[in-house]
């Protein structure tokens, strides 16, 4: 359907993609609008809200849902006079497990992202990874307190899960939706990551390879008449975008999500720190917008506007009579929402009062709440950190893990885990936390998904050593899939040859890293790089990696979420079997010696760290009953993890940054919304069910 007319000549992009295709070509530039448009569709798009709802992370000025809906509405209004039409979307992955999602799971409480929603006015919104990681049921409560808008996403089947598929029945989500704008028929296609199984909890959805599916929707609705097309897709990187976009058909522009990345053009304002977004393939900064060519030689133009609330994307198409877009006005590129400065947007009202007002308040209340006090700094620096080494902060969330783990394993029929893994690419706050109080804000800057606690059981001790290998493979390299470990100690050696495993969880090619392997109650696993036949070892995780993310080589074992999230398990540790006391003698600064280089692993000394109890007390049961759809956020897109990680702080001086960027941006926007000067407020609502850590169960 385009036939585009772009002010220069493509640039044609060579470089290989770290994913199986090749790219195509981008425009360096918007492309000029036409003189003989019949007609002007403005697409106004959002991407990746995120539960971001107070503002920018450590960006008061900037960002926020109450902003966003002033600037999306003030958008609106003025293209409705510019442009014959206006669709306005959004991409995708509308809530994340977090602080500010967790004020939403307050008895009473609404889903306050859907609040936001209903103030922006979407015409459709696309299905998100992150939508599924409380499960199908959790979505399902937010599509239904969403306002009358479809949810889309033409590769997805949900008649195996019943509260998505009534909603499917009453056309709340479908394949597509045809929306009027301006007397034309606009039709809207979603699409979603087909490997969303890797990343989240979609329990029975599913999902399908994307081209096949959408091209049928595509075809359908060109058949019934409908000659401009949109398609909304969460496909978790924009090299996929643009691979999608060349195999397609009939579609006349893309709202890409699920990469975050930041596209703009010279003169587009961006959120301090932000920069544009390098292209995968050539590295050079992405243009508003990006194009690619069908298999029909018609330019398709990929669009995306960064993540958390801090823009708006505005597509301006020029369309012919025919129905083919012709150019791209040269008013199109990304808005940034902001509270300063020259294009600064008062708050929407409502917003603030329905929506920052309760989170704030209750954001406060996490700040001010003391969980424990600490002896020593808790070292989450990602490089060198949590992602290279052992620290004493993995530990304690290692220490978590398999505190819940024992705690809870009874109840849930599995046995009792002897090895606790935690990957450190799921621990966020990027900071060294200095000693003094922690308090329960530090711990979701700690562990902010909604990863799981689960147990898999009775794994073989050959399958133990290469789980060990996988988690220092990269090293000395940064790496998310680096462990952190409980119960277990071990020597490695990087000289080594590094484990290699394929997508499926084989191992193609045997590490010989992992040199000495010793569980805490003296059982040695492994010894001078050979394994020690024994019993088989039962260990917990986080459900992310049990399900083989960071291609941890579970190969599909299986396995038993036990009622918690790991969020929730790190503050019972502290809370519990630590009585709010984490010391320097168990919890050191550098770490307890359980991950050392080398060929003699330390010698596990059982008067330190916590001491997991066999058997729970009456008190001490499981934080939420058994569930038959485990929860688990990802600790960072697969495809490009470094894309999604929050980054450390740095001064210059090569000095740790002494607090974590999570915890300032969401302390300092509820400071902002309470008011200066103000105490901060103490909420006096029961919390849901059994989630007396926030979000588990």
């Amino acid at each position: 359907m385009s036939r585009l007319v772009r002010a220069s000549a493509a640039l044609l992009l060579t470089s290989a993609f770290v994913v199986p295709f090749a790219p195509t070509a981008g425009a360096a530039v918007p492309m000029e609008p036409s003189g003989d448009a019949d007609f002007t569709l403005t697409i106004l798009h959002a991407n990746d809200p995120e539960s971001r709802l107070l503002s920018a992370s450590g960006q008061e000025d900037f960002g926020g849902a109450a902003r966003f809906t002033t600037l999306i509405n003030d958008l609106r209004e003025a293209e409705e006079s510019g442009s014959d039409g206006v669709v306005t979307v959004n991409s995708g992955d509308m809530y994340l497990p977090g602080p500010e999602f967790s004020a939403s799971r307050e008895d009473g409480a609404p889903f306050y992202d859907a609040v936001a929603a209903r103030y922006a006015g979407y015409d459709a919104i696309a299905m998100g990874n992150h939508e599924f990681d409380f499960g199908p049921d959790v979505y399902a409560e937010f599509i239904e307190q969403l306002p009358d808008v479809p949810v889309v996403a033409a590769n997805v089947d949900v008649s195996k899960e019943p509260s998505l598929a009534a909603l499917r029945d009453a056309g709340r989500i479908a394949p597509s939706t045809v929306v009027e704008a301006g007397g034309e028929q606009v039709g809207i296609v979603g699409a979603l990551y087909p490997l969303l199984s890797t990343i989240s909890s979609p329990r029975n959805v599913v999902i399908e390879d994307v081209v096949a599916p959408v091209q049928a929707e595509v075809d359908r609705l060109t058949a019934e008449g409908v000659d401009k097309i949109i398609m909304i897709s969460h496909l978790q990187g924009i090299a996929y975008e643009e691979r999608v976009a060349r195999e397609l058909t009939g579609i006349d522009a893309i709202v890409a999500g699920g990469g975050h990345e930041i596209m703009a053009n010279p003169d587009d304002a961006l959120v301090p720190g932000d920069q544009v977004t390098a292209h995968p393939g050539t590295g050079a900064p992405l243009s508003y917008p990006l194009i690619a060519t069908n298999p029909d030689g018609e330019e398709v133009p990929i669009v995306t506007a960064g993540s958390n609330y801090k823009y708006v994307g505005r597509l301006v198409l020029d369309f012919d009579a025919a129905g083919d877009v012709i150019s791209v006005s040269d008013r199109s590129g990304t808005v940034r929402v902001s509270g300063a400065g020259d294009d600064a947007v008062a708050p929407d009202a409502d917003v603030e009062a329905q929506v920052t007002k309760p989170i704030s308040d209750y954001v406060a209340e996490l700040a001010e709440t003391v969980v424990a006090q600490s002896e020593v700094d808790l070292n989450g620096v990602q490089n060198p950190g949590v992602r290279t080494q052992e620290t004493n902060l993995g530990d304690l969330v290692a220490d978590g893990l398999l505190d819940t783990g024992v705690r809870n394993a009874a109840d849930y029929g599995v046995p009792e885990p002897q090895i606790g893994i935690q990957n450190g690419g799921g621990i966020r706050n990027a900071s060294v936390i200095p000693a003094g109080p922690l308090t329960s804000l530090d711990t979701y800057s700690i562990a902010p998904f909604a990863n799981q606690v689960a147990v898999v059981p009775d794994l073989p001790r050959s399958q133990i050593k290469e789980l060990l290998e996988q988690g220092v493979a990269a090293a000395p390299a940064a790496s998310g899939a680096f462990m952190q470990v409980a119960g277990v100690n071990f020597a490695y050696d990087p000289a080594r040859t590094a484990q290699v495993v394929d997508g499926d969880g084989n191992v193609t090619t045997p590490g010989e890293r992992v040199r000495n392997v010793i569980l805490h109650d003296g059982t040695v696993l492994v010894k001078d790089g050979k394994v020690v036949e024994g019993d088989p070892i039962t260990v917990v995780t986080n459900d992310f990696s049990a399900r083989g993310g960071d291609n941890y080589p579970f190969r599909g074992a299986d396995f038993t979420v036990v009622g918690s999230t790991y969020q929730g398990a790190l503050e019972r540790l502290i809370t519990g079997r630590l009585e709010g006391r984490i010391t320097e003698a168990a919890y050191p600064e550098g770490g307890a010696g359980r991950i050392v280089v080398g060929e003699e692993a330390t010698v596990p000394d059982p008067g330190t760290g916590p001491s997991p109890s066999p058997s729970p007390s009456p008190t001490d049961g499981p934080t939420g009953g058994p569930t038959d759809g485990p929860t688990g956020g990802p600790s960072g897109d697969p495809s490009d993890p470094a894309s999604k990680s929050p980054k450390p702080g740095d001064g210059g001086d090569g000095s740790l940054p002494r607090t974590g960027t999570a915890v300032l941006g969401l302390v300092a926007a509820a400071v902002v919304a309470v008011g200066a000067g103000g105490a901060a407020l103490y909420l006096s609502r029961k919390r849901k069910g059994a989630e007396p850590a926030g979000l588990d169960g």
